[in-house]
């Protein structure tokens, strides 16, 4: 059990803690209230609030719809009034317009395509709204009116302002300039640079807006004309300038240099007049052959208008390759691209084709020549393919997207070229060997023969001209005619592309044939002579003048690719000839000879028969001495060297012959009158020998 005194304070502590509890519990009953009562007052301030918000609300929301009606009518009729304005804008564009239209865009073309502008705008918005209203003809009549006007200035501005291109500055523009330091690109300037920017801006607006092309066929008619008239120009330049020395040419950039010209001409080696110019300096050293005839034309006898012809076309070739590459760029600003590579066509046929066509004349001029025999004019067909086919891929390159009958031009001329050079090599081997022998046309004193310098001369250009003639004979398949195999490690994946080592023993072998076949025919006329040391004497100089053009040329380098033993045999043949004109002499030395001379006793009186026979001797000896030395004196041997070492040669037979016999006659009492027999001394003997081959002694 519990002490009942702890019970006690135990009941007081409860006692305690009840009654705080009651104050506590009394506390927040009043707090309650107070806040019931906060509550109360706020929810009445609230719905008065409410009314009041609510109140407001309907006063307000009508005026502000009401605003916003104003504001939107007042927007409509702001947009309504701008509206009315444009279209009324419309109606006033025509006489806005018309006097800037009527006068024209020169000098404003800014002015006068901004008035299109307006013009193009009116004619659709009349289109749009009101197709059928008097304003649409009127707009529309201004627009074409204003089209045609800028037609007009187009062609007007491409009339006026496109120039040809000057032949001095063509030759600047294709030639190369060595001795510059810094290279200087010739630049062309077509048009000035504010009419290609007016031209520019009158295209673009004609395709864009005019919906128009005429104008292209304006620009490439206007372009090609120029460029036609610019190519012709400079082959006139060559023709008036061909009394001049070298190619005609000025310098194009003034005081560049004052002394030398700015550009040299292009470098063409080989040229038909190189050769001449090695025949004159062999004639020099008396290897002349012009005293023979032949039914070949003379090569050094052509006229001279045939090289500036040559160059003419030559650099004519270039020029149209430079200008078209530069019309090109020129008509890429101006022509819409995909019309540039048709436009680009029709600008450059005209050029093109008289190009071409001058380039068949010159093929057609060639196969009447090959008729007449003239193989001099042929020649010129082998400097004109060389640049052609060097040529070819800037061609190609400048014809890029053109259409393929454009392309084939180029190909079909060279291709023409290669079948009438063949046919022209073919043709002079064969003339080579068939020319006549006509008694009337043989050099009456042996010397070489003009058949055997127009050969040699015509060979000589082939020197030149390697690559074309290798390449002309391979495209025929000649290859078979002269027995060479064909390597295909010689060709290429194209028939008519050949290697350089196959070209050049294709060469070979035809000037081998040509040689041979000249060899024939000298050995067949050379019987026209009677007299066989005559006859030895002609083919003495004939082969003596093969033989040092050869070496003095690269033809015997050329000629020992297929014919090793070519120099030696030649050699052999000259050696064989003198021999041959040295039996001539034996009728006269026979006289003297040791073999036919009398046996007699010294001291012992001479018997009649032998003193006649001692008599015959001299006097056959003198006779034959003089008929030769008087016939033989008028017979040629251009050759210095060679003359001198036949009459040599002559002269030690004939004077130790001599010398021998007199040495045993001379006191010998044969005749009363021995100086009626001992006409001539050893010494005379041999001047008169001297004299041999010598027409003015």
């Amino acid at each position: 059990m519990i002490p009942p005194q702890e019970a006690s304070a135990r009941r007081r502590e409860i006692e305690d803690k009840l009654k705080q509890e009651e104050e506590t519990l009394s506390f927040i009953r009043d707090s309650l209230e107070k806040s019931d009562q906060l509550t109360k007052n706020m929810v009445s301030i609230l719905s008065s609030f409410e009314s009041r918000l609510m109140k407001l609300e309907n006063s307000i929301i009508p005026v502000h719809k009401q605003t916003e009606n104003l504001q939107r009518l007042q927007e409509n009729v702001e947009k309504t009034l701008s509206c009315l304005d444009h279209v009324i804008s419309y109606y006033h564009v025509a006489s806005d317009t018309e006097k800037i239209i009527r006068e024209g865009p020169t000098g404003r073309l800014e002015e006068y395509l901004g008035s299109m502008a307006k013009i193009q705008k009116a004619v659709e918005y009349f289109q749009d709204n009101s197709p059928d209203s008097p304003e649409l003809n009127k707009v529309k009549l201004l627009f074409e009116r204003g089209k045609e006007s800028l037609e007009s200035e187009f062609r007007s501005l491409m009339t006026r302002h496109s120039k040809v291109v000057s032949p001095v500055l063509i030759l600047d523009l294709i030639s190369g300039d060595e001795e510059l330091e810094v290279q200087e690109d010739v630049a062309l300037e077509h048009l000035p640079e504010s009419v290609l920017q007016d031209v520019v801006r009158i295209s673009l607006w004609l395709v864009e807006y005019g919906r128009n092309q005429d104008f292209m066929n304006v620009y490439y008619q206007i372009r090609s004309s120029q460029l036609d008239r610019s190519i012709k120009g400079l082959k006139e330049h060559f023709r008036k300038s061909s009394s001049s020395s070298g190619v005609p040419y000025s310098p194009a950039i003034p005081n560049k240099r004052k002394d030398t010209p700015t550009k040299k001409p292009i470098k063409r080696p080989g040229t038909i007049r190189k050769a001449q110019n090695l025949l004159k300096q062999y004639s020099q050293h008396g290897l002349d052959g012009k005293k023979g005839g032949s039914n070949l034309i003379p090569l050094e006898g052509r006229d001279d208008m045939l090289d500036v012809e040559t160059d003419a076309y030559i650099h004519c070739v270039s020029a149209f390759v430079r200008l078209a590459q530069s019309e090109y760029q020129l008509l890429m600003d101006i022509i819409p691209e995909h019309h540039q590579k048709k436009t680009f066509d029709s600008l450059i046929q005209d050029a093109l084709d008289g190009l071409m066509l001058e380039g068949e004349n010159i093929v057609s001029a060639a196969r009447k020549a090959i008729i007449r025999h003239d193989f001099s004019t042929v020649l010129t067909v082998f400097p004109i393919l060389r640049h052609l086919k060097q040529t070819k891929p800037e061609f190609d390159q400048v014809l890029q997207g053109t259409a393929a009958s454009t392309k084939n031009k180029l190909p079909g001329l060279i291709t023409s070229m290669e079948t009438i050079g063949a046919k022209a090599l073919e043709d002079f081997a064969d003339n080579i060997k068939n020319d006549p022998d006509k008694e009337y046309n043989m050099p009456k004193d042996g010397t070489v023969h003009e058949l055997t310098s127009n050969a040699i001369l015509f060979l000589q250009q082939l020197l030149d001209f390697q690559e074309t003639a290798g390449a002309m004979l391979a495209s025929q398949v000649l290859g078979d005619t002269y027995n060479i195999p064909l390597d295909p490690r010689e060709t290429s994946s194209s028939a008519t592309s050949y290697s350089s080592e196959f070209s050049k023993r294709l060469l070979s072998t035809y000037i081998c044939k040509v040689l041979g076949n000249l060899q024939l025919n000298l050995l067949s006329k050379s019987k026209v002579y009677e007299d066989p040391a005559l006859s030895a004497i002609f083919l003495h100089n004939n082969y003596n003048y093969i033989l040092k053009s050869l070496e003095k040329s690269e033809l015997i380098q050329l000629v020992a690719v297929t014919q090793k033993t070519a120099e030696r045999s030649y050699r052999e043949h000259i050696e064989q000839q003198i021999q041959t004109y040295q039996r001539s002499w034996l009728k006269v030395t026979d006289y003297i000879s040791e073999k036919n001379l009398p046996v007699f006793q010294p001291g012992v009186k001479l018997r009649d028969k032998e003193r006649q026979m001692i008599k015959e001797r001299f006097k056959g000896f003198n006779d034959g001495l003089e008929e030769l030395c008087k016939i033989q004196k008028a017979w040629a041997i251009p050759d210095t060297e060679q003359r001198d070492k036949i009459r040599q040669a002559q002269k030690n037979i004939v004077k130790e012959t001599y010398g021998a016999f007199l040495h045993r006659y001379s006191s010998v009492p044969f005749t009363k009158n021995p100086e009626k027999y001992i006409k001539y001394r050893v010494e005379q003997v041999g001047d008169m020998i001297d004299r041999l081959f010598d027409t003015s002694a």
